[in-house]
């Protein structure tokens, strides 16, 4: 059995609620939102932006100063290649890579040597033998006969001048040192000539020149000086011829 009053009718529930939300609504209206503050959001995502683009930026420089690094301190080290500046002098070569002195020519005993046509050199223990165009017969200068003193420096001279030219030998012996080079003053001007000597360092040799001769030179004395030098520089032996 239903009691009048004490249960709600349904019509009057659903008024109740329609008037709520009317009254929600109406308050909703009457709210302002507030403005978002967009251009500080874009302000600040430019920032961060720029933040990670420098960010990257660095990351790159450091790798490529890493490979400079290690240039620099390969180029640093004691084994590096030195490099010369363009328009910097070359330093000069010092004396002991120069080219070495000349020594004389070791010949076999009984050994030809042609210095010219005609012109022909040998040794032996006993002394020099020579040839010249004009006088094919051997000719000798003893070495053991007592003329020469192998303890005092000497130098001898053998002379033949033929059809213009002249045929120069003779001994040299009793320097100190080893013999080198030699220069003969002639009426032509200076002559180089060369030296040949029997191994074992026997404490003599034989030096011989050609030259040509001008006409009216041929004189008997031709050659005016005989100067040997040693792998020094410093005089061997010498003649004074005139």
């Amino acid at each position: 059995m239903n009691h009048p009053g004490t249960e709600a009718e349904p019509g009057a529930e659903h008024a109740d609620s329609g008037r709520l939300r009317e009254a929600l609504a109406a308050a909703a209206y009457d709210i302002t939102p507030a403005h978002l503050p967009l251009a500080a959001v874009e302000r600040r995502g430019r920032q961060i932006r720029r933040a990670r683009g420098a960010a990257v930026i660095a990351a790159g420089c450091g790798l490529l100063l890493v490979p400079l690094a290690l240039v620099t301190l390969r180029g640093t080290s004691p084994d590096a290649d030195r490099i010369t500046p363009p328009g910097a002098s070359t330093p000069a070569p010092s004396a002991s890579s120069a080219a070495p002195a000349p020594k004389p020519r070791i010949v076999a005993s009984g050994e030809h040597v042609t210095a010219a046509p005609g012109f022909r050199l040998w040794l032996t223990a006993e002394g020099e033998h020579w040839t010249t165009p004009s006088s094919p017969g051997p000719q000798f200068r003893s070495v053991v006969d007592g003329n020469v003193d192998p303890n005092t420096p000497g130098v001898s001279l053998q002379s033949e001048i033929t059809d213009g030219r002249a045929y120069l030998c003779g001994l040299y012996y009793g320097g100190r040192g080893t013999a080198s080079a030699v220069e003969i003053q002639t009426q032509a001007g200076t002559v180089h000539g060369k030296l040949v000597e029997l191994p074992g360092h026997p404490g003599w040799g034989v030096w011989y020149a050609t030259t040509r001769v001008q006409p009216g030179g041929e004189s008997v004395d031709f050659v005016s000086h005989i100067t040997v030098h040693d792998t020094e520089g410093r005089i061997y032996a010498q003649l004074k011829a005139r």
